[in-house]
C-alpha cells in the first residue's frame, strides 16, 4: 500500500441557504461572516432580486478579505402565480412554495464545485433543501430563526398533535392547554397557536408538514441564541430533536465592521432621515430616556392604528423615536397625521420614514426602552444591548417570544390591551385593536421608576453583558463555533 502523507486539513466549506426575506436573510448573513472569520469557506446563496439585501455582507467580506462569496441563482420560471422577479413578494405562502424551484439550480451549483462542501446550513423554511443535501451527499443543518423557547414549544405542540386532537381544558378557556415537555409552564389557546403557526393561511399546514420532515431528517440545528439566555430550552430542544443544537448567537455581536453595522438590512432601503441625523438627535437626549418604536418588516399598520400609536407615545410624556415603513407613510391621511404629530412633539419625538439603523439606535446611551413586535431578531438585539422592551406581538413566533421576555426573563412589559392574533399579510387584519391608552400605560411602566422597573433594567443589563461574554473567546457561543467547525473539518490525508 502506498504511504499516506498527512497534510494540514483544508478549511471546511459551508453552503448557507437563507429563506428569502429580511428577517431570515439578515441573521444568516451575520452567520456567514462569523464562519468565514473563523477560517471556513462560505457560499451564501440568494436570488438576483434579493442580492441587494446582502450587499452589506458582501462589502464586509470584501473589506476584511473573508473567504465568502454571494451566489446568485435565478428562480426558474413557472406558472405558479408568482410574477417574474416576485421573490420578495408579500404573498408569503406563494413565495415559499415557489422557492422549491431553486432545488434544481442549487443542486447543479453544488455538483459543479471542485470539491464536496462540508456542510449545508439551510433555513428551516426551505424544506426542499433536504432533498438537495441527500442527493449530493452533504450533511445538512437547519437554521431556526425564532427563539429556542418558541422552537421547543412548536416542536412539542406538533409532536403531541395538540392543534388537532380536540382536547382542551374546557369551553371557557377556548381550548387552553399546557405545552408539554417545557421546563416552565406555558399555557396557550388553540386560536393563538393557529396564528403562531399561521395555520389560518391556505396551504400552510401542508407546508408545515414539509418543514417538520425537513427538521426530522437534518443532522442538527443552528440557533441564534446563547446559553446564558436560553440554556434550559436549548437542552430540552436538543433532547426533543435527538440531535445536536448549536447555540451560536447573538450572531450580530460578532460584527465589528462599523459600516456593515450601520447598513445592516438597509442597503436598499434609503431613509428620509439619515443615520447621522438620527444619531445627532439622540445625542441631544438624556441617558436612557428615549423609547424606540419599531414593528419590523410586518405587519403594515393601517392609518387608524398608527394614529393610536402616535397619540399613545405622546400621552406617555416620554421622548420617542418612531420608525415607520415607507408603505405606512405613503397615504395622504397618514402624511397629514405625521406632520401634526411632529409639530406637537417637536424636540421630544423623532419619526423615521423607511429603514432605521436599529443596531445603532439600540446601542445609543439615550435609548432606554424598545416597543417591539417581538420578532426574535429585534428582541435579541434589544436584550443584547441591555434595553428592556414593551411587547406587542402580532403573529408567528412573536407570541411565544413575548412570553419568554415577560414571564421567563423578566425584561418586558406587555401591552395590556385587546391583543388578538392577526395575519400580517392581509391589510384588512393588519393590526391588533390596541388603543392609545394601552400604549401610553405600557411605555410609562417600562420607562418609569420604582423597584420593579429598576429590577427589570438590571436583569436586561445583565443579559446584555452575558451576551457579549458568550461571543467572546472562551464564551459559550465562541466554543460552540469551534466545535461546529471541528465537526465538519475535512480530512487532511492525501493518498500518494
Amino acid at each position: 500500500m502506498a504511504p499516506t502523507e498527512t497534510v494540514a486539513p483544508p478549511p471546511p466549506h459551508f453552503v448557507l441557504v437563507p429563506l428569502i426575506g429580511q428577517g431570515h436573510t439578515i441573521p444568516m448573513g451575520d452567520l456567514a461572516c462569523l464562519l468565514a472569520e473563523r477560517g471556513a469557506r462560505v457560499s451564501l446563496v440568494t436570488t438576483p432580486v434579493n442580492a441587494a439585501r446582502l450587499q452589506g455582507v458582501a462589502d464586509r467580506a470584501r473589506r476584511a478579505m473573508l473567504p465568502l462569496e454571494i451566489v446568485e441563482l435565478p428562480l426558474p420560471p413557472a406558472d405558479d402565480g408568482l410574477p417574474p422577479g416576485g421573490e420578495n413578494s408579500d404573498s408569503i405562502i406563494r413565495l415559499l412554495l415557489a422557492l422549491y424551484r431553486l432545488a434544481g439550480p442549487l443542486e447543479a451549483y453544488v455538483r459543479a464545485l471542485p470539491w464536496r462542501p462540508s456542510c449545508i446550513i439551510s433555513d428551516s423554511c426551505n424544506p426542499w433543501m433536504a432533498g438537495v443535501a441527500r442527493s449530493v451527499g452533504v450533511p445538512r443543518l437547519f437554521f431556526n430563526g425564532p427563539s429556542c423557547f418558541y422552537s421547543l414549544c412548536s416542536h412539542n405542540v406538533a409532536g403531541h398533535g395538540l392543534l388537532h386532537d380536540g382536547e382542551g381544558e374546557g369551553e371557557g378557556e377556548r381550548d387552553a392547554y399546557v405545552v408539554p415537555g417545557v421546563p416552565v409552564r406555558v399555557e396557550m389557546t388553540k386560536d393563538t397557536w393557529s396564528a403562531a403557526l399561521l395555520t389560518c393561511m391556505p396551504k400552510w399546514e401542508a407546508f408545515l408538514q414539509d418543514v417538520r420532515e425537513g427538521m426530522r431528517t437534518a443532522d442538527g440545528a443552528v440557533v441564534n441564541t446563547f446559553l446564558d439566555l436560553e440554556e434550559q430550552f436549548v437542552a430540552c430542544y436538543r433532547t426533543a430533536l435527538g440531535k445536536p443544537v448549536w447555540a451560536l448567537g447573538p450572531f450580530f455581536l460578532g460584527n465589528r465592521d462599523e459600516e456593515a453595522v450601520a447598513a445592516r438590512g438597509g442597503k436598499d432601503k434609503p431613509s428620509a432621515v439619515s443615520q447621522s441625523a438620527v444619531t445627532a438627535w439622540l445625542d441631544t437626549m438624556d441617558q436612557s430616556t428615549v423609547t424606540y418604536v419599531c414593528f419590523g418588516s410586518f405587519p403594515r399598520m393601517l392609518p387608524k392604528q398608527l394614529d393610536e400609536v402616535g397619540h399613545g407615545l405622546e400621552d406617555s410624556g416620554k421622548p420617542f423615536l418612531l420608525a415607520l415603513k415607507e408603505s405606512e407613510t405613503a397615504l395622504p391621511e397618514t402624511q397629514e397625521w405625521l406632520q401634526a404629530l411632529e409639530a406637537r412633539t417637536a424636540g421630544k419625538g423623532l419619526v423615521v420614514r423607511g429603514w432605521a439603523p436599529q443596531l445603532t439606535i439600540l446601542s445609543h446611551r439615550a435609548v432606554g426602552g424598545f416597543v417591539t413586535h417581538c420578532g426574535w431578531n429585534s428582541l435579541l438585539e434589544s436584550v443584547a444591548h441591555g434595553v428592556p422592551v414593551v411587547t406587542w406581538p402580532h403573529s408567528g413566533d412573536q407570541f411565544l417570544n413575548e412570553r419568554l421576555a415577560v414571564q421567563v426573563l423578566g425584561v418586558g412589559v406587555p401591552v395590556r390591551g385587546v391583543v388578538v392574533p392577526v395575519t400580517p399579510f392581509d391589510d384588512s387584519k393588519a393590526v391588533a385593536p390596541v388603543l392609545r391608552g394601552h400604549i401610553a400605560e405600557a411605555v410609562s411602566e417600562l420607562m418609569g421608576g420604582g423597584a420593579v422597573a429598576q429590577e427589570r433594567r438590571r436583569k436586561c443589563k445583565e443579559y446584555g453583558e452575558r451576551a457579549h461574554t458568550a461571543i467572546a473567546k472562551g464564551g459559550s457561543s465562541h466554543e460552540n463555533f469551534t466545535q461546529l467547525l471541528q465537526s465538519f473539518m475535512r480530512s487532511g490525508s492525501k493518498e500518494q
